[in-house]
């Protein structure tokens, strides 16, 4: 019995993930392709997946340069929306831009002689700008969640890691239930 037991929650740990997974992406699909009112199913999400590739293609050229910026500065004269404009794109260059944002993991440690840590991303070589002289900005996310904490450190307080920014955050947002990513 035990034994059976043990083939069943095996199985929910291999099936789990599988179908949730599944599940997510069919109803992705499926709510592109409703919005474009295709009826070749997966035929919405590559359009969509193209158009988004020819609008960044565009908004690389040299003639829609400007266009883009005319644009972006009409958005910011809006009150609300340049929040929530401007708000997106840097979530979306912090993780995917020219400059992204979660690039450099560390490991800080709480108070001077605090055997707890914390694994962040550094955001800010320095916190000058507020007022805070000789400290850095560092964003720790939280465990399986689209959120976390910016702190105010103390640069003597923040090592330096050097790993895969993606295979930290991995295992970060995990609650470090993934593997270790590697450090050298």
């Amino acid at each position: 019995m035990k034994r059976l037991l043990g083939y069943f929650l095996r199985g929910l740990v291999l099936t789990v993930p599988l179908v949730v997974t599944v599940w997510v992406c069919y109803g992705v699909f499926v709510k592109v392709d409703g919005w474009l009112g295709l009826s070749i199913p997966g035929a919405g999400f590559v359009t969509t997946l193209a158009l988004i590739t020819m609008i960044g293609l565009l908004g690389s050229s040299l003639l829609t340069r400007h266009a883009v910026s005319v644009f972006e500065d009409q958005l910011s004269r809006l009150p609300f929306v340049r929040l929530l404009y401007t708000s997106t794109k840097d979530l979306m260059g912090a993780f995917v831009g020219e400059k992204k944002g979660f690039s450099q993991p560390v490991l800080v440690t709480l108070g001077m002689d605090s055997q707890v840590k914390l694994l962040g991303f550094l955001t800010q070589p320095s916190a000058q700008r507020l007022g805070v002289d000789a400290s850095v900005v560092v964003y720790v996310p939280h465990s399986y969640a689209w959120s976390g904490q910016m702190l105010v450190v103390p640069a003597d307080r923040v090592k330096l890691l050097t790993s895969d920014s993606a295979e930290f955050m991995a295992f970060a947002v995990s609650g470090g239930v993934m593997d270790f990513p590697k450090i050298d």
